[in-house]
């Protein structure tokens, strides 16, 4: 990759940005919570009562020993640190170029990455296929935001493979600090949902679900070979059987279904954006609903 080609994915990135920021500030005005502020009110400490401090969080039990009147401090409002966990395997390939899975993952983790910079969060980012491909351990700063955004568009896995699974695991073992999770992947694999599980709660888990329109509207070619890129081993098979659509079109149906239920079990945000579209409003609908999960709680 030339110096040019990455100058204009910086400058792709940064519009991006602009874009999420002008929108959120246009229909949030007022109330906005990051999406970098954890979703989960965990309680931390006390401090003593500001002008402006929700009044239902007075500690009235710890105000009634002493002369001031102190607020219950939770850990969403301390810095936090956000991990990017993005799947490369070969299966991310899916689609031409800049339409590919993989490309978009990759974009939508540069413009998270410069969102939660901006929000003086800490970052870091696992890349991964059956492996671990990239770890970039988190720190702040708009120097790390590039050092992960080059990273990013520079790497090559090492292996075609998919295993979220150890994925997860490897997740789970590394990160021991609750923290905010992007996980972003198509998640076409098997296996992975108890550690996924584990995951969601233990942190504070978004799920980015990866879709290319091909893959749910599979043409009837008749009997064509399918070459799957992950294994190296080619198929025949009749694409225009009617039992072959139904139950290619059921185990896409059920791995989405299957993925929102359990995020909707434990509490993670789920969003599933699809690569022919613009990810920019999707992004804001997410911001939106984690700012409304916030104020809820």
């Amino acid at each position: 990759m030339t110096s040019e080609e990455l100058k204009s994915i910086l400058s792709k990135i940064r519009n991006y940005e602009i874009r999420i920021r002008k929108a959120v500030n246009s229909q949030l005005r007022g109330s906005f919570n990051s999406i970098f502020k954890g979703s989960g009110l965990e309680f931390d400490d006390v401090r003593a009562y500001q002008y402006g401090d929700d009044v239902r969080r007075i500690d009235w039990h710890v105000s009634a020993k002493g002369d001031e009147t102190y607020i219950k401090v939770f850990k969403e409002e301390k810095e936090q640190t956000v991990f990017f966990l993005l799947d490369v395997s070969d299966s991310q390939n899916f689609g031409k170029d800049k339409n590919s899975k993989i490309y978009i993952g990759k974009e939508i983790c540069s413009v998270l990455t410069l969102s939660a910079i901006k929000e003086s969060s800490e970052v870091g980012l696992i890349c991964f296929s059956d492996r671990k491909e990239k770890y970039i351990k988190p720190d702040k700063g708009m120097k790390k935001a590039y050092e992960i955004i080059l990273n990013l568009f520079r790497l090559t896995p090492q292996s075609l493979q998919t295993n979220l699974d150890a994925f997860n695991h490897f997740a789970l073992n590394l990160i021991k600090r609750r923290s905010i999770i992007i996980l972003v992947s198509d998640f076409l694999d098997e296996g992975y949902q108890e550690s996924l599980k584990s995951l969601a709660r233990k942190h504070d888990l978004i799920a980015i679900h990866l879709v290319h329109p091909k893959e749910t509207q599979l043409p009837k070619l008749g009997l064509v070979p399918i070459f799957d890129k992950e294994t190296q081993i080619q198929r025949w098979v009749n694409t225009s059987s009617s039992s072959f659509q139904k139950d290619f079109k059921n185990r896409m149906a059920h791995n989405q279904e299957d993925l929102e239920n359990i995020c909707r079990k434990y509490r993670a945000n789920y969003l599933r954006i699809q690569t022919d579209q613009d990810f920019v409003p999707q992004l804001v609908k997410l911001f939106k609903i984690r700012n409304r999960d916030v104020r809820t709680k």
